[in-house]
């Protein structure tokens, strides 16, 4: 190799595509924008890059230690790590503009620095929907969510899949009524339950140094199963006497009573108390939405709850509540997973082959199909005619159009179904009926 060849290739972490998987890859995004479209929520975008003041002004923890930060000049910068924070940051700047409540989607790239293996990604789309009030916020958005969710993931060809629902008053109140004041390490170790079990779960919960009567409450309170209804039953049966936990109760019988009413079948949510997130400004209602023959890809859809978005920002308490679909994670596990499959190789409907001295007509013709909104294009290289049907055959474009001098001088063209082999002359106006 030349040495002044460099060789080509991509950080790990990233993900590129041929056009085939882009092709689906956009499909899916397009999916979800439309369902979030569907349900009333206005698109907005923000930059890539913000002022590291307001990204990190939460402050410590892992977020710090995954950003991407730089300076040019004077100015410190950073790459966003999730929608959340610049939403809260768009919400405060430009708050007198907004109408409350303020439903947003946001589809986008975020950048973390992640540990580098396989099924993590460094940069990745995430789809974001949240509801914002202005002072309060009705429990009830909470249960329209789930059927967004639900719309979207059936409209995206799925079927098996539920969306787990919990409030974290309940568990937090659950905890108080066990005496434990900062339960933060706790929901974390919860939180975990699905990637290292119930024995992972309790070996954590003994590095609290919490007592062994203590930890078996937690293991059995978490452990409640049964219908919906069931578990709101014997979760009012513990008759637990702390104020969060009837408060959190109350909300999610409420969510999940108009979660039905909003059209999603039982069968597809579900009470989990051991859906935690381990996230520490969830408050209220959280979820998580997995597809049941494949546990194992994980969450493919979470959220919650927040009692104010943007309190680092502005003194107006902007309560909220949202859901995130990471999408490039998304995609790269149903892929493995062999649960959708890249079909088409091309977007166009019709290739336009002039044969030579032909070239003006086939530009002529090529023109009518695009004003007509027919995806096609115009073969412009020299070669034998069995090259440029080989061109078509390998995108999978359906159908070929022949402009010869015959063809012109009659009018009529040669459309050639692809698929079939099958041949049959048109006038233009035809091959726009038949294209369209």
């Amino acid at each position: 190799m030349s040495a002044d060849i460099v060789k080509p290739s991509i950080l790990p972490g990233f993900m590129e595509l041929t056009p085939q998987d882009q092709i689906l890859f956009n499909k899916m995004m397009d999916t979800i924008r439309a369902n979030y479209e569907k349900f009333g929520f206005l698109p907005i975008d923000t930059p890539l890059i913000e002022k590291a003041e307001v990204l990190l002004a939460k402050g410590g923890g892992e977020t710090e230690k995954q950003i991407y930060r730089f300076q040019k000049g004077d100015t410190d910068m950073a790459l966003r790590f999730d929608l959340t924070v610049p939403l809260a940051r768009y919400v405060a700047q430009h708050y007198s503009e907004l109408s409350f409540p303020f439903r947003r989607y946001h589809i986008g790239k975020v950048y973390r620095g992640e540990r580098n293996q396989k099924g993590r990604f460094r940069e990745f789309y995430q789809c974001d929907i949240d509801i914002i009030g202005n002072g309060t916020l009705d429990i009830v958005n909470d249960a329209e969510l789930p059927s967004i969710i639900y719309s979207t993931f059936k409209e995206l060809g799925f079927d098996a899949f539920t969306i787990k629902i919990n409030n974290r008053k309940v568990l937090n109140g659950f905890l108080k009524s066990l005496n434990i004041e900062d339960s933060t390490y706790v929901l974390r170790a919860i939180d975990k339950l699905d990637k290292i079990g119930v024995e992972g779960v309790e070996k954590e919960l003994n590095n609290l140094n919490l007592e062994d009567n203590i930890i078996n409450s937690i293991k059995e309170f978490i452990s409640i199963d049964g219908t919906n209804k069931e578990i709101i039953e014997r979760l009012e049966k513990l008759d637990i006497d702390n104020e969060v936990f009837k408060v959190g109760l109350e909300e999610l019988k409420t969510v999940v009573k108009y979660i039905g009413l909003f059209g999603v079948p039982e069968g597809n949510y579900k009470i989990d108390l051991s859906i935690a997130r381990g996230l520490d400004y969830y408050t209220g209602t959280v979820y998580e939405t997995f597809l049941n023959d494949y546990p194992s890809i994980g969450s493919i859809c979470s959220g919650g709850r927040y009692d104010n978005l943007a309190t680092y920002y502005t003194k107006q308490k902007l309560p909220g509540v949202g859901v995130s679909i990471g999408l490039t994670r998304l995609f790269y596990q149903l892929k493995e997973a062999n649960l959708i499959k890249s079909e088409d190789s091309s977007l166009t409907k019709a290739l336009v082959i002039p044969m030579e001295g032909c070239l003006e007509k086939g530009i002529e013709i090529i023109n009518r199909l695009r004003e007509e909104g027919i995806f096609s294009q115009i073969y412009l290289e020299k070669g034998k005619i069995s090259k440029k049907f080989s061109y078509a055959d390998k995108l999978g474009i359906p159908y070929v159009i022949v402009v010869g001098q015959d063809e012109i001088e009659k009018g009529e063209y040669t459309l050639r179904d692809m698929k079939t082999g099958e041949q049959q002359s048109m006038c233009v106006e035809e091959l726009i009926n038949k294209l369209k």
